[in-house]
């Protein structure tokens, strides 16, 4: 009974993966600091000093005329301002993104075979206005994920709404199941799952899982792959967890994504977790959301899974055995269009789409998200359709999941308050639903939050909905849910100096965080 003692648990609990990994970086970058102080302190070290200073006015000149994401630059410029010695070597070990070259050429590979999956069909975008249509063709271009009609799809305001949907609908596979999700945690919603897919896969239906290893380090045992594997599932641990000081472990796998008989999808903010469902209380009610899409647009979501997967375990070069069944009779809802965004790329997919609804909107845009850390580009976005008139509002968490990620957040709220943009924070707990509603014509539900890290370093997804009836229902729910927030008002902000430096600080540092 020794391995049940008190004792043992709590070491057990210690000495995980995730705290040997932060204990080995935390001495790499210990380790840093002490050959730089040992290089460039004492006599005779003039001339080491000097060279580093001018390293580090070069890598600055460089990163003021990179084409680089602003909020990127601006952070590695800080971080050498206020390390000058060493700032400049750290980048060129951490901040150049190299690392991440292996990673790029494997997806990039696979992305050019399967291009041609993905062309758009003509005339699918004719039911919309000039600016829709530009919205739609910027992302069948630069995705390219393409847009769709006779596609049914189904808005979820929580994860446990969800839950029995999806349930059902993995009952029913007769064919494949492809999952890939940020978080798997064993526990009442993943042992739900894991039940069906086992009994599928016994029945010879093609189960597929694609996890992040970071994500989901703390909810899986170690032998967790082998369990799955001896059961006829795949899987991929993505981009797996070694303990080095790295750029390419920024770059995690945050979509949620389930794809059915290459018929039914599902994407949001919902994990493999029982938060996701509130089987589990942690911060307070956790507000969620989820898009259920059945018909031709369920095929960008089986292109995304099968580009990743064929990325790292090459199965298949043809995906016409994927392709959708279509509906009988026909949907007319408007238009369905899936799209991801890669941070291997140069292309910011998930960022230029906001933009454009902010740009394009007329009378309102209300945004759910967790996170808030924006560049500059998208606050003045943000102020500027406020300052034209539109009605725009933002729903935060009232319970944060992250302490000072929410200080962080909190620090952009003067600036948006005073250009007239409302701020709320959902009072009943924490709100991880990413979603954009605009003028009762276009939405946005997916995985994307507002954030540094799910803008440039994640891969990410969403479906971008235009004149499609789940808009109005998206649009009912955040009014549903504002009168359970707080607004926060211009008064309540903190303008003090300590906090006023700290907030700019952590905004400056935010990208490298």
């Amino acid at each position: 009974m020794l391995f049940r003692s008190p004792f043992v648990r709590f070491f057990s609990r210690i000495l995980n993966r995730i705290t040997i990994t932060v204990v080995l970086v935390a001495l790499q970058l210990l380790w840093l600091c002490w050959v730089a102080f040992a290089i460039t302190t004492g006599t005779g070290r003039v001339w080491v000093n000097g060279l580093l200073n001018a390293l580090s006015l070069l890598i600055v000149l460089y990163l003021v005329r990179k084409d680089e994401n602003s909020a990127y630059k601006v952070g590695w410029i800080a971080l050498i301002g206020i390390l000058p010695l060493l700032g400049g070597a750290l980048y060129l070990a951490f901040g150049n993104k190299r690392p991440a070259k292996r990673l790029r050429l494997k997806m990039q590979a696979v992305e050019d075979a399967h291009k041609k999956d993905l062309v758009q069909e003509p005339g699918v975008l004719e039911g919309l206005d000039a600016c829709e249509q530009g919205q739609s063709r910027y992302v069948a271009k630069y995705g390219p994920y393409p847009a769709w009609q006779n596609t049914r799809t189904q808005y979820f305001a929580c994860g446990e709404a969800m839950y029995p949907q999806l349930l059902a609908d993995l009952e029913k596979a007769e064919k494949s199941i492809f999952l890939e999700f940020f978080i798997v945690s064993h526990g009442c919603m993943w042992n739900g799952i894991e039940k069906i897919l086992r009994r599928k896969a016994a029945q010879g239906v093609d189960v597929r899982l694609i996890y992040d290893d970071f994500g989901s380090l703390l909810g899986l045992p170690a032998d967790f792959i082998v369990r799955v594997e001896r059961a006829h599932i795949r899987c991929i641990p993505f981009n797996p967890v070694v303990p080095l000081l790295s750029l390419v472990m920024n770059h995690r796998d945050h979509r949620k994504i389930v794809v059915i008989d290459g018929t039914v999808a599902y994407t949001g903010g919902v994990n493999l977790a029982d938060e996701y469902i509130n089987a589990e209380q942690r911060f307070g009610y956790w507000k969620d959301a989820a898009l259920r899409v059945e018909g031709d647009a369920a095929w960008n979501f089986t292109v995304m899974f099968l580009n990743f997967w064929n990325a790292f375990r090459p199965s298949e070069t043809d995906y016409d055995a994927f392709r959708p069944m279509p509906l009988v009779p026909p949907v007319s809802d408007g238009i369905v269009q899936p799209y991801a965004d890669s941070p291997l790329d140069e292309e910011p997919m998930a960022e230029t789409v906001y933009l454009n609804i902010l740009a394009q909107a007329q009378r309102y845009v209300y945004i759910y998200t967790p996170y808030l850390a924006v560049g500059e580009e998208m606050l003045d976005a943000l102020k500027n359709a406020a300052k034209r008139g539109v009605d725009i509002r933002l729903v935060l968490p009232g319970i944060p999941d992250k302490k000072l990620v929410f200080r962080l957040s909190r620090s952009y709220y003067l600036p948006l308050l005073r250009a007239g943009v409302r701020i709320y924070e959902y009072t009943p707990g924490f709100l991880h639903a990413k979603c954009w509603v605009s003028d009762d014509v276009t939405a946005v539900v997916g995985s994307i939050n507002m954030d540094y890290r799910s803008l440039f370093l994640h891969f990410e997804c969403g479906v971008l909905l235009q004149k499609n009836s789940q808009v109005a229902v998206l649009r009912d729910d955040v009014r549903a849910t504002l009168p359970q927030c707080r607004e926060i008002k211009v008064t309540e902000c903190r303008t003090s100096l300590p906090g006023t430096v700290l907030d700019s600080v952590l905004r400056l540092l935010s990208p490298l965080m």
